[in-house]
């Protein structure tokens, strides 16, 4: 891959291609703005610029490791999530499109109530990289959360993604397995956990399968482990009238809906979200309003 930055890009795309890349373009692009540390923009007006021999071995690297099935977010570090970009390591999840229905019903059921503009407490279990619970205080001014994980590279990321958007003031991270030893009173309550069943990990997508981590996927032997962790405990930490919503695998939401109700939360007819393809994606649960 020599000659022109734009003459690279082009043989990345073709190689790409007819490997078999889905996407062979974007990730042509994409890897050599990584390597050329550009931006699309400038990489458009320096197309005729010579590539250096050290951005030609970076792109070389980069596209072999695409080859082998490693996604372009984790060998750029970064994935951009409802707008914004946030950093992905080896210790998170790759965030995905469908997690952002998540987000979207959020902000439609705190908006219902007129509570953007509220000091809402928002709390994340198993905040990964922080997208979630950043996401919703980058588009609630007012609200503060507190996220949680198991791991501390998880928690290091996290705390990095909230000082890169300048959400650090208003956002806390802390080591805790799901609810254990949570202590406070939350308006909302948020969660993207582990619900694939463990014999099927080995089944799912290379990039998923191979790339993300093991804890951040495997929901047991049903996929309904951490649901059940955080059913038993929601009530104790959810203010009066508040909500949890959490992400489902698609064929899980009758079954997250019954754990709920059984601890004694209320899932109304409705409670359960779509993604874009029409699947159920996410399940809202209230907490009974505060007496008289």
């Amino acid at each position: 891959m020599t000659g022109t930055l734009e003459a690279a890009r082009g043989a990345a795309t073709r190689t790409l291609r007819e490997a078999g890349i889905d996407t062979p373009a974007l990730d042509a692009r994409l890897l050599l703005c990584h390597a050329a540390g550009l931006s699309h923009e400038a990489l458009i007006a320096r197309s005729r610029d010579e590539v250096s021999s050290d951005v030609a071995a970076q792109l070389a690297s980069f596209v072999a490791r695409r080859l082998q099935g490693e996604p372009v977010s984790r060998i750029r570090g970064v994935r951009e999530f409802y707008g914004r970009d946030f950093l992905v390591g080896r210790d998170t999840l790759d965030p995905r499109p469908d997690t952002e229905t998540l987000i979207a019903a959020v902000l439609d059921v705190i908006g219902r109530d007129g509570g953007q503009r509220r000091p809402l407490k928002l709390l994340d279990l198993g905040t990964g990289s922080g997208c979630i619970l950043l996401t919703l205080l980058a588009e609630l001014p007012e609200a503060q959360g507190l996220g949680t994980d198991m791991c501390d590279g998880a928690l290091r990321l996290a705390a990095e993604n909230a000082e890169r958007l300048g959400l650090a003031p208003r956002a806390r991270f802390i080591a805790a397995d799901w609810l254990d030893g949570i202590e406070g009173s939350f308006d909302l309550i948020v969660s993207n956990p582990p619900y694939i069943p463990s014999e099927e990990i080995a089944g799912l997508a290379r990039d998923v399968a191979a790339y993300d981590p093991r804890a951040a996927l495997d929901g047991g032997a049903d996929g309904l482990d951490a649901y059940r962790r955080i059913a038993e405990s929601a009530r104790s930490v959810l203010a009066p009238g508040g909500s949890i919503l959490v992400e489902i695998g698609p064929t899980q939401a009758g079954a997250v809906a019954a754990l709920f109700r059984a601890a004694g939360l209320t899932v109304e007819a409705d409670d359960v979200r779509f993604d874009l393809a029409g699947r159920p994606r996410c399940v809202l649960a209230g907490a009974p309003p505060r007496a008289g």
